[in-house]
């Protein structure tokens, strides 16, 4: 049998098969452009030097090359024995070395030692060291205020007796230092003739 086949069927039969074809292929190709731009947005982000990376930490190009500098610090320059606090002045530089230098000369001293109490003859009160020097003389050394730099005076006596005399010490010295106390209380002894200095 055969088929009849209406040349006008087959022609809109062909028609509607490229139709076919050309919907679907416009379907499908909007959709692949899409991503094709979706697959360049996602590359420019990545290449893009604004985009902020989060798996990489940011580094200071100035900071690898010159470590921080270390600061050393300052040694302090130790006070000068005047400069320390009277009393520590006193008792652990003064006494020990004028006990010393007396001791030197051959004689031996029996007490000496640094009160708050009252000066001999004036009886102020002031800071006084009193050293007593065996079988030769004492002396009292007195500072108006606790300071090295206050006002001073020295009273003299033999031994078993009272001061008689009160004078001033160290009074035209702009300096005070401790080998220049030393030296003027041996100096005052020596000039009584209390002690040879030789």
């Amino acid at each position: 049998m055969e088929e009849n086949l209406d040349p006008k069927i087959e022609v809109n039969k062909g028609i509607s098969d490229n139709t076919n074809k050309s919907n679907s292929n416009e379907i499908t190709v909007p959709k692949s452009e899409k991503i094709i731009e979706q697959e360049k947005e996602i590359k420019i982000n990545k290449e893009s030097p604004n985009s902020k990376k989060t798996s990489e930490p940011e580094v200071d190009v100035k900071n690898t090359n010159n470590p921080p500098a270390k600061t050393i610090p300052k040694q302090k320059k130790e006070l000068p024995i005047e400069k320390k606090p009277f009393q520590e002045f006193i008792n652990l530089h003064l006494i020990p070395e004028l006990a010393e230098e007396i001791n030197q000369r051959g004689l031996k001293i029996n007490n000496i030692n640094l009160k708050n109490t009252k000066r001999p003859i004036a009886e102020d009160k002031c800071w006084v060291i009193n050293c007593n020097i065996e079988d030769t003389c004492s002396f009292w050394l007195s500072f108006e205020k606790e300071d090295i730099s206050s006002l001073k005076s020295i009273s003299l006596s033999k031994p078993n007796q009272k001061p008689s005399i009160i004078e001033s010490f160290l009074i035209d010295e702009k300096k005070i230092t401790l080998k220049l106390i030393i030296s003027r209380i041996l100096q005052r002894l020596n000039g009584q003739k209390l002690i040879g200095i030789n």
